[in-house]
């Protein structure tokens, strides 16, 4: 009791101070009318951007979280969007993605990990010697883009020290894209596959993905690295991804393109996809499964699979069903 009667808990008296703040409302800010950038790059909790031809630098919105903005997203954003040295904006939302690739750390993560949002094609990245080609990765990867709606686009570097005849072979059958490059050699054919697409670079570290990023893009001034000699693996260089715009091409009148490349992977886990998306990328092999017993994996297991039916009446060629199954089974 104090001199004027007042009683005072002696538990309120040692007690911190009671924040005064506003109550909360699920309402959220009208973001409508802000303005659209792409996200290119982030690094530390600054994102750059590319709004209207201008890169800026923003800090994300505290309320979408901490993995809530990833590469290639389109995001509105609000504050100073000028530009100018120095300055910060802020992403407040993030658009409905298109494609997201993803994989998992490996096939018993239940947790994806998103590495790039609306990319259309995917960029396959091997060497064919130092290191050599990891087919289950190839395949790995393969299965990610068909579950993520991305077109593949296998790219075979380092052709000078092997042949690429062994892998034309393996893939040939599911009618993949194939591109094949030494250094120093003429990329003009590759610059046009990847002409009008926001294509995304994927592959094992030392394969030479920087190596041809810089090739086509002169200013990226992506870090390279090199191969250990015992162990065969290549040393990540790339510590983040980053979208950058492919200069002109000459006699394309559209846009060059985009590319976006990540970092050098040793795994690619694949507990995310399900098998029946990777069978409804094949049209042809779509079509015939609907034949299939409830249930089927499609896989050589299966004994009533319709897609070995279709190899016996000759309406589905036995080379893509053994491809197709071959990478079907990476996944599972």
């Amino acid at each position: 009791m104090t001199s004027r009667g007042l009683r005072i808990d002696e538990h309120d008296a040692f007690d911190r101070p009671r924040r005064r703040t506003r109550p909360r409302t699920k309402d959220r800010p009208d973001c409508s009318d802000a303005a659209i950038g792409v996200v290119l790059t982030i690094d530390r909790g600054r994102y750059r951007l590319l709004v209207d031809d201008r890169e800026l630098v923003a800090v994300k919105a505290r309320r979408l979280g901490r993995s809530a903005v990833i590469v290639g997203d389109e995001v509105r954003v609000v504050g100073d969007i000028s530009g100018d040295e120095g300055t910060l904006c802020r992403i407040v939302a993030v658009e409905q993605r298109r494609t997201v690739l993803r994989r998992t750390a490996d096939d018993d993560d239940p947790y994806e990990r998103p590495i790039v949002a609306n990319a259309d094609q995917l960029v396959i990245v091997t060497a064919l010697a130092d290191p050599p080609p990891r087919t289950g990765m190839i395949d790995r990867i393969l299965v990610a883009g068909y579950d993520a709606g991305l077109r593949p686009l296998l790219c075979l570097t380092k052709a000078d020290l092997a042949s690429p005849d062994d892998l034309l072979a393996r893939y040939g059958p599911l009618d993949i894209a194939v591109q094949v490059t030494a250094p120093g050699a003429d990329l003009s054919g590759l610059r046009v596959v990847l002409a009008d697409h926001r294509s995304v670079f994927v592959g094992h570290s030392g394969v030479g993905k920087s190596t041809l990023v810089n090739a086509l893009i002169p200013d990226a001034r992506r870090a390279i690295g090199s191969v250990n000699e015992v162990t065969g693996r290549g040393r990540h260089t790339s510590t983040s991804a980053i979208a950058l715009r492919l200069p002109p091409l000459l006699g394309h009148p559209g846009d060059p393109g985009w590319v976006i490349d990540t970092p050098g992977v040793r795994s690619f886990g694949l507990s995310h996809v399900a098998p029946a998306r990777i069978v409804a990328a094949f049209e042809d092999l779509a079509a015939l499964i609907a034949d299939c017993p409830r249930g089927c994996t499609h896989t050589a297991a299966e004994p009533e699979c319709a897609l070995d039916a279709a190899v016996r009446r000759g309406d589905l060629p036995a080379a893509r069903l053994e491809s197709f199954r071959r990478m079907l089974g990476s996944g599972q």
